[in-house]
């Protein structure tokens, strides 16, 4: 493969990596992380994108975490139900960092990059989830994220994951909507849509300038 067909290239070597939470507030540091899914990306030898792998986890909150009633009525997760299979935040965010990091080092990427739905939403609260589990060898830029509500705004002018899905022609069931699995798995579609369609429009890989080089 040449450079502009390899994703080690294609994002100054971040390595995207399009994550959805689902929670039990808006507050990340006091707020219960339930559910979390992450789905990797792949560049093919066209240098095309497209979804690799897929991780995902039902979580229990973390002690002392608050538990809004709102929030679980519009996503409607019963935290205390058995049959959810969760599993310790401790488990599931060292298991996604092990997973991530190992995916990253096969593209060649430096770094991991969160890609979301408002972006800072998901990534505040994958950041709140690894501190408090202590892991050090964390593969996620703290603060760089990929956020496709402004992507899909600028591309498709809508913000609305369901709208920009539909103006895409990326099919979205709203009866799954809320599932951290289903918005991750719309989101990446979405993603490499956007990123796929600038490719087809000339815009990747950049044309050489025509200036001359200076010292």
């Amino acid at each position: 493969m040449s450079d502009a067909t390899t994703l080690s290239t294609r994002f100054r070597g971040y390595f995207p990596v399009v994550i959805d939470v689902e929670t039990a507030g808006f507050n990340a540091s006091t707020d219960a992380l339930l559910e979390i899914a992450a789905v990797t990306l792949k560049m093919d030898d066209d240098g095309v994108l497209h979804p690799d792998q897929t991780f995902h986890a039902h979580v229990n909150p973390f002690e002392g975490a608050n538990l809004e009633p709102a929030a679980l009525e519009f996503n409607g997760i019963d935290p205390n139900c058995a049959l959810r299979g969760a599993i310790d935040e401790s488990e599931a965010m060292k298991s996604l960092c092990k997973a991530i990091r190992k995916a990253q080092k096969e593209a060649g990427c430096q770094r991991s990059v969160i890609v979301a739905h408002n972006a800072t939403f998901d990534q505040s609260f994958v950041n709140a989830a690894i501190e408090r589990c202590n892991i050090k060898r964390t593969p996620f830029h703290p603060f760089v994220s990929f956020d496709t509500t402004s992507l899909a705004g600028l591309a498709l002018g809508q913000t609305v994951l369901v709208k920009a899905c539909r103006a895409a022609g990326i099919h979205f069931d709203q009866k799954e909507a809320h599932s951290a699995l289903y918005d991750a798995s719309r989101t990446a579609d979405l993603f490499c849509w956007m990123i796929n369609r600038y490719k087809s429009l000339g815009g990747w890989p950049l044309p050489e300038s025509d200036e001359p080089e200076t010292e």
